[in-house]
């Protein structure tokens, strides 16, 4: 069975810096894009940092220069490092497959972990 499990998130003062990580089982990271996603109250998931099964990144503008995503194929984990943090990068964060895992057609997402910025 599938699953993903994000862990990392917390409270941090404006300027701060986490390291969410997101360990995968019941399938291989290695195969597969990965992204990370947020999901801020009262606004839709998106996504803001992926990377290929080849290593290329990319990101959202917003969080361009400030957060980095990496992979450790042998760890089956994902890694998103986030500096600088701004109240508006309050959100839970998820990871998962870029698109989506889905599973008995219908699309499945870890339990997420908690960022909350104060300023």
């Amino acid at each position: 069975q599938e699953q993903l499990v994000e862990s990392g998130g917390g409270l941090v003062q404006a300027g701060g810096s986490l390291r969410l990580s997101c360990a995968a089982s019941g399938f291989s990271f290695s195969f597969n894009a990965i992204g990370w996603y947020r999901q801020a109250p009262g606004k839709q998931r998106e996504l803001v940092a992926g990377i290929s099964t080849g290593g290329d990144t990319n990101y959202v503008d917003s969080v361009k220069g400030r957060f980095t995503i990496s992979r450790d194929n042998a760890k089956n984990t994902v890694y998103l490092q986030m500096n600088s943090l701004k109240p508006e990068d309050t959100a839970v964060y998820y990871c998962n497959t870029n698109p989506p895992l889905r599973i008995n057609f219908k699309a499945y997402w870890g339990q997420g972990t908690q960022v909350t910025v104060s300023s």
